[in-house]
């Protein structure tokens, strides 16, 4: 599993405190100690019978190597925040910290005293970013990744999307969430509750195709000969030769003339691009793009 990229530390000398299971609170916790961040994360306590040491994190019991990865360097503790004992652990940890991160429906976060106003009266320094599914009165709905995409005409067919896409999207808006709360911070004094909703993340990841810009027949949704996936010989060839000067170079190697944008919207040229990508294989691609500078990708079959 490939390490995330390192962020410059502008989040240094923050404390963030999570609360969040799963993906999408870890996730943005990941980004937060990325960027420089001091990150505690208090979990409940593992499933009854289960050994000493496991996660009350599903996602450390069906993902183990996912959930290593998202927890690397930050603190983690147990705490069952329906007894006592686990809320006076919890008030030693909000006493300390910057930023707190919750991912609970609004109707537990107030079985547990989180909500908001008591909370900002005691801690009038500390922020809250609280994920939840979908945004206002929709908080309290049943749903999960999958049907925020759905409701956003990003699932196709009876198959399942490739990635977590509205949990992914929405890790980052709660990690710029926590950035813009610490700017508020500093120049108030004060902290702030921001809500991120993963069904806006969603929304926001499916304007292009509101937009028509993926849309079947459009340059990007498959209308551009130079912006496509085709077979090759063994294996699959991503294009993305979109820009001008990619798309020449595209049909000098495949012997076509190029004749500017509508050239590559002709059925001629998906037809020619086709048949030439058809008769190479996955390693002369790779040449060629090295060669004649043409974004390309090879993937097996």
């Amino acid at each position: 599993m490939s390490q995330p990229s390192r962020s410059a530390p502008v989040l240094k000398g923050t404390r963030i405190l999570s609360l969040c299971l799963n993906l999408p609170g870890p996730a943005a916790l990941m980004r937060c100690r990325q960027m420089g961040a001091r990150c505690v994360k208090l979990e409940p306590p593992g499933p009854l019978g289960a050994p000493t040491g496991t996660s009350g994190d599903p996602m450390g019991q069906y993902n183990p190597a996912a959930y290593s990865l998202l927890h690397e360097g930050v603190r983690v503790g147990v705490a069952d925040l329906k007894t006592s004992r686990g809320q006076a652990a919890l008030h030693r940890e909000l006493a300390k910290t910057d930023v707190l991160l919750t991912s609970f429906r609004p109707s537990a976060l107030s079985k547990l005293g989180l909500d908001w106003k008591p909370l900002h009266r005691l801690y009038p320094g500390l922020s809250q970013v609280a994920i939840v599914g979908a945004p206002g009165l929709r908080a309290e709905e049943p749903g999960h990744d999958l049907t925020y995409l759905a409701e956003h005409d990003l699932v196709s067919g009876l198959n399942l999307p490739p990635t977590l896409y509205a949990d992914m999207g929405g890790s980052l808006a709660a990690s710029e969430a926590v950035l813009k709360a610490v700017l508020l911070q500093k120049n108030t004094g004060k902290g702030r509750y921001l809500e991120v909703a993963l069904s806006e993340a969603a929304a926001y990841l499916a304007l292009p195709r509101v937009w028509g810009l993926t849309r079947p027949g459009a340059a990007i949704g498959g209308g551009h000969a130079g912006y496509r996936v085709y077979p090759c010989q063994d294996g699959r060839v991503a294009v993305a030769a979109l820009e001008p000067h990619f798309a020449r170079a595209l049909c000098s190697a495949a012997g076509l003339v190029f004749g500017g944008a509508a050239t590559m919207m002709q059925p001629a040229s998906h037809n020619a691009i086709a048949a030439f990508m058809l008769g190479q294989s996955r390693q002369a691609l790779d040449q060629l793009a090295l060669a004649q500078d043409i974004p390309l990708l090879t993937l097996p079959a």
